[in-house]
């Protein structure tokens, strides 16, 4: 409902702009000349601004707010001052919780049933938002609020992630957010992000070693743009979307955060579970009688751990803890500016603690280095290995995450984690509402059932604005969700969610009235090749909630009817929301072939050109376990040569081609244990050359290793020898550069990063194509190559 002085029809956005009807003058002087004023566009009077706080893979268990171990000052801060939503959901996956939140549709509605990196042809699946479902910031940007995103998006589809677009779903582009200041990808090195400022990559202004920090940058970025706004346009709200990329993996933090909690771990995961059940409780979080599930299948025993790895995983945890803890102070900060601007108390605010359940995809003993895990190399870490950097996590010479054990004992007192969608490990996440001028009650909990699709209805009530009909010319489709207003001020309040859907990756759960039908379908830590059941196979469990509320006591042999009921209502509402086809499909699924969806780069050759830069790995030819050649035309300059060429990937893995005290290098950066370098005998001589590394592969399998040849105008200067390969991929946000690289490096050899002649052109073959008899390119093989493929 609008405002009954609000004389605006808001129901169709933009709105249409009507010229006045009256009398039309000659003169402007005449003093019948009379228009009205021109009126700024505003929302209804009295709008609050608007902030979403969402933090990343923090598990229900994990924060003191909601009798976790580790402290979070600015969310007790601002529950004492409002709500606490302990019935609260998401989907159990980042990129389909996002867009579930900024729509108000399912995220199979909306095309995210996975993330954005798993994308197939089906609708509920292609991780492309319909025209139908506008999202919450440009209904509201179009309805005269300010919008600004910070932080990470996974939006994007990942063949648009390039430089060119189309930046449709990128923040700025088709997302209704003014301002974006962040990263669009999964995860990024909180020391050396991928950072965009609206479309632009952009550097950061700091190192490491200078105390870069993205949380710090990003809350600073926003600190100024809400100081800003207030500023200038005082009279008009804002709404801010606040999505650090904290707590996912990378865990990086300030030595000093992860060293408050030394020595609070050591008791191990099981003691864990029990002290932070006794907290809940102790709060009201939980009921009295709530049991403590089981520790999940697979996960050892915290007394069955070796003892050499316990001094390991007790650190993983003090850095996570630490890591948390940063990311909640620098919420405080934030908090603390809206305070400053007088501002706060008319500012609704969602503090959503996790995008879903902690995550278990650090391995059964974590890692240092997470991409040795996810590519199956998890055997190098050695607890010797892991040993002899204890200190060095949580710093820009890791990309470290924790065990699985800590996964499940910060989903306290529920079963599973992130990515199981099926019980409420994966799906609950607690959730704290803050708006002193709007809500009456305070410091109190609520225990209606809640999805992330709530919010947006929710926003909408307060704002009393109407949910359009069209946006852009397009009809919408209704919104999902259902206004959690109606509990603010009613702490018994009945529910009004009464029914939700649940998949992710085959396990699947519907709650409805207080019970909920579960089937867990695959293990988030197992990864490889591996023989899945049959979804007909699946073993369904049954729980009712009313009673039971940790789903610790399955009810599905009691009560087979009410079961059955409950598995036709999850199909129903899985048609109903393009759940189906259900696909479990992992190799498939990584091949964009096989999968249905674009790939921005085809074929055995790419020719690039100097300054071209942040180029994903989904950017670039797929040259990976394969035979491949680098050739580059370079200026060179009359003082020796130095700097990047090209490279591709970081500290943690990738390759770089470049030139030191003026001979040219090869470095193969294997996941940051291995550096094998080739060096070229002569000095590059100045003005117009090529140089050229190949590699050949040695086939009969994933990552092994090459042969790598350089050669200087055709002639061969060096020759070295790689023995192993990274099979998949180097990281989630380093890319490819050419003439420089940015992020993180591929090796601390370099005395220059930025080349310091030209580079004209970069062309890459792969696999036959990379094979030459005169291991020179000219330039009329250049053209014809160009030109075949325009």
């Amino acid at each position: 409902m609008t405002n009954s002085s609000d004389r605006l029809q808001r129901q169709v956005l933009p709105i249409p702009d009507i010229q006045p009807i009256g009398l039309t003058t000659f003169d402007a002087k005449d003093p019948n000349t009379q228009y009205p004023p021109i009126v700024p566009l505003r929302p209804p009077t009295g709008a609050p601004n608007v902030l979403v706080i969402l933090l990343d893979d923090v598990g229900f268990g994990a924060s003191s707010a909601f009798g976790g171990p580790i402290q979070t000052p600015s969310a007790e801060r601002l529950a004492k001052n409002g709500l606490k939503y302990n019935r609260f959901h998401t989907t159990a996956l980042c990129s389909p919780t996002r867009a579930a939140l900024l729509t108000g549709r399912n995220h199979h509605s909306v095309g995210f049933g996975a993330i954005t990196e798993m994308a197939t042809s089906a609708p509920g699946n292609n991780s492309l938002r319909p025209n139908t479902c506008a999202p919450l910031a440009e209904i509201l940007k179009l309805n005269g609020y300010s919008t600004a995103q910070f932080g990470k998006c996974h939006e994007v589809p990942v063949w648009e992630t390039s430089p060119m677009g189309p930046f449709t779903s990128w923040p700025t582009g088709g997302g209704g957010f003014e301002y974006f200041y962040g990263f669009i990808g999964g995860e990024t090195n909180q020391y050396y992000p991928a950072l965009y400022e609206g479309t632009t990559p952009i550097e950061p202004d700091k190192t490491p070693e200078e105390g870069y920090h993205l949380t710090s940058d990003m809350t600073r970025k926003a600190i100024r743009w809400v100081r800003q706004q207030k500023a200038l346009m005082p009279d008009k709200p804002f709404f801010m979307y606040f999505a650090p990329g904290a707590t996912h993996a990378p865990h990086h933090v300030p030595k000093e955060w992860a060293n408050k909690y030394k020595g609070q771990f050591d008791q191990g995961w099981d003691q864990i579970r029990e002290e932070t059940l006794t907290r809940q409780k102790q709060l009201g979080i939980v009921p009295p009688d709530t049991e403590l599930t089981p520790r999940s299948e697979g996960i050892p025993a915290w007394d069955d751990v070796p003892e050499p790895m316990k001094p390991i995983l007790a650190r993983q945890m003090e850095v996570y803890a630490g890591f948390l803890e940063h990311t909640d102070y620098h919420v405080g900060l934030l908090i603390d500016a809206l305070e400053d601007l007088e501002t706060l108390d008319n500012t609704l605010i969602y503090y959503i603690i996790g995008d879903n359940g902690a995550s278990a995809e650090g391995s059964l003993q974590g890692t240092f280095n997470e991409m040795v895990t996810l590519q199956g190399f998890a055997h190098l870490e050695t607890a010797d290995f892991l040993t002899a950097r204890i200190d060095q996590f949580g710093g820009p010479e890791a990309y470290n995450h924790y065990a699985v054990g800590w996964a499940h004992a910060m989903c306290t007192p529920y079963q599973w984690t992130k990515q199981v969608a099926s019980h409420f490990g994966g799906t609950r996440n607690g959730t704290i509402v803050h708006w002193p001028a709007g809500i009456q009650a305070k410091g109190e909990i609520r225990s209606q059932f809640h999805h992330v699709i709530d919010i947006a209805k929710t926003v909408l009530e307060v704002t009393n604005l109407p949910e359009p009909t069209f946006v852009n010319g397009v009809q919408q489709k209704p919104l999902e969700g259902v206004s959690m207003a109606y509990s603010f001020d009613e702490a018994t309040a009945p529910d009004r969610h009464q029914t939700q859907y649940f998949e992710m990756f085959g396990n699947r759960g519907i709650y409805h009235q207080g019970w909920t039908a579960v089937t867990k379908h695959r293990t988030p830590w197992v990864i490889g090749l591996m023989q899945l059941p049959a979804f007909d196979d699946d073993r369904w469990e049954l729980y009712d909630t009313t009673k039971d509320w940790s789903q610790a006591r399955d009810l599905a042999k009691e009560y087979p009817d009410q079961l059955k009921e409950l598995q036709r209502l999850w199909l129903i509402e899985a048609v109903k929301y393009n759940v189906i086809p259900l696909d479990d499909r992992s190799a498939e699924r990584s091949n964009p072939t096989l999968a249905g969806r674009p790939q921005l780069v085809k074929g055995k050759r790419q020719l690039l050109f100097g300054g071209m830069g942040r180029l994903t790995e989904n950017s670039i030819v797929d040259y990976k376990n394969n035979s491949f050649a680098i050739t580059a035309e370079l200026i060179i300059p009359e003082s020796k040569a130095e700097g990047v060429i090209i490279a591709v990937g970081g500290i943690i893995g990738g390759w770089s081609l470049y030139a030191k005290q003026g001979k040219l290098k090869y470095c193969y950066n294997f996941f940051g244990l291995n550096h094998y370098y080739v060096e070229g005998e002569d000095t590059l001589p100045s003005g117009k050359h090529q140089v050229r590394v190949e590699f050949a592969y040695d086939g009969g399998g994933l990552g092994k290793g090459g042969d790598v040849t350089l050669f200087l105008d055709g002639q061969k200067i060096g020759e070295g020898r790689v023995e192993q390969t990274e099979p998949f991929v180097f990281s989630a946000d380093e890319t490819l550069d050419i003439g420089f690289e940015s992020g993180s490096p591929v090796t601390k050899d370099y005395s220059a990063n930025k080349f310091n002649g030209e580079v004209n052109w970069v062309e890459i073959d792969v696999g036959k194509d990379a094979q030459d008899d005169d291991n020179f390119i000219s330039p009329e093989e250049r053209l014809r190559i160009a030109i075949a493929l325009q």
